[in-house]
């Protein structure tokens, strides 16, 4: 696992457990995981998380969705913010991620929210990940 950049090492955990077939996926927690993770149960992209305590950072229990002819619900996971090149949007540049099919994570100075919210009201932030 990376030092540097744990949203990747979040992304890349989630797309090997997806490629593998797993239910459930297990990383270390942290404040702003567990906000990417409940955008996710929100958008409908994975069926529920929960963060154990563990007396260190705790760990963050994400349990992957399927459809009925177990194919993932997630098709696709992109880092686009790294920690050696940020990437910011106005809200006139919010990125469309699938004609609208997927979402864009963006922090914002409101909070970590989606693409659409964003829109609604009328902020940008710095692009952390595009789902879909």
């Amino acid at each position: 696992m990376s030092i540097t950049d744990p949203i990747a090492d979040m992304l890349t955990c989630l797309r090997n457990a997806i490629m593998a077939k797993k239910k459930e996926v297990t990383v270390p927690s942290s404040r702003i995981k567990v906000e990417i993770a409940k955008i996710l149960k929100d958008e409908g992209f994975i069926k529920n998380f929960k963060v154990i305590d563990d007396n260190k950072q705790g760990l963050l229990q994400i349990w992957l969705k399927y459809t009925e002819d177990n194919k993932s619900v997630i098709s696709g996971l992109e880092r686009v913010s790294r920690p050696g090149c940020r990437i910011y949007c106005t809200k006139e540049t919010l990125p469309i991620v699938m004609s609208g099919l997927g979402i864009a994570i963006i922090s914002t100075s409101k909070g970590i929210l989606t693409d659409k919210k964003c829109r609604e009201l009328g902020i940008g932030g710095e692009i952390i990940c595009k789902v879909w």
